[in-house]
């Protein structure tokens, strides 16, 4: 994961592009999305749009180039120079996260990352208080392994979010996720690395309007809510075509 000294350089002109777009789109929050009551404390300003919003010639542009694809991310699936990115927000106490990641995104992973078409690129984005700041310590923690989906699968298996995501049951998730070094991931969630990483990941996704879980951005296009499958298939297919173009 990239650290977040390294990226803030380059926020600041994206996020002045795409913000008049995203706060309006991403902001409206659809039916099956979730929000929590308050934002947590702490967290970066609401964006808010100015001069450099208004002037953006193409706010979609600059939402598609939040794609990282960095061939290390831990956290992404798919090839980097796959002609689709879908950016994926989401919190793993989120009960229609766990929906999407059910009952879409392997379905996602079959049609399009397998064939090269999609990229996937997760962005940790706690907001439902202290069980989601350590899950989201910990899937990076296990991504450091090279655990993440496994344990991304574990975390969102149906029923579990109502195990809660306390020391233990976080510490069995990596068990189960096949997790290699027990004794790493512990400090790897409890260290600066991850606070950081989790940071960023939630910078980006208030800095443009970001406002529920889980939300989407295919090719910068936005998706807001665990839509059905025919949305993402319809997202994937045009951006695909304006990519060949």
């Amino acid at each position: 994961m990239p650290s977040s000294a390294s990226s803030s350089s380059r926020k600041p002109l994206l996020y002045a592009a795409g913000v008049a777009l995203a706060a309006i789109t991403l902001g409206l929050v659809s039916w099956q999305a979730t929000a929590p009551t308050e934002r947590p404390s702490g967290g970066p300003a609401a964006a808010a749009s100015g001069p450099a919003a208004d002037s953006a010639a193409d706010p979609a542009a600059a939402l598609k180039a939040l794609a990282r694809r960095e061939s290390g991310d831990r956290l992404a699936v798919g090839r980097a120079d796959a002609p689709v990115v879908l950016i994926e927000y989401s919190d793993f106490a989120c009960g229609y996260c766990g929906k999407f990641a059910r009952d879409v995104e392997p379905a996602l992973v079959r049609k399009y990352v397998d064939d090269g078409t999609l990229r996937i690129e997760w962005r940790n984005f706690p907001i439902f208080g202290a069980a989601s700041e350590a899950a989201a310590r910990a899937a990076w923690a296990a991504g450091q392994q090279d655990r993440f989906a496994a344990f991304h699968a574990a975390a969102y298996a149906d029923g579990s979010k109502e195990k809660g995501f306390g020391e233990a049951r976080l510490l069995e998730l990596a068990r189960q996720a096949g997790v290699p070094d027990l004794e790493r991931f512990a400090r790897d969630a409890a260290g600066e690395r991850a606070a950081s990483a989790l940071a960023e990941d939630r910078e980006e996704g208030y800095s443009i309007g970001v406002t529920s879980t889980p939300s989407f951005l295919v090719n910068g296009q936005p998706i807001a809510g665990a839509q059905p499958l025919a949305a993402f298939d319809a997202a994937i297919a045009k951006a695909g075509a304006a990519a060949r173009k």
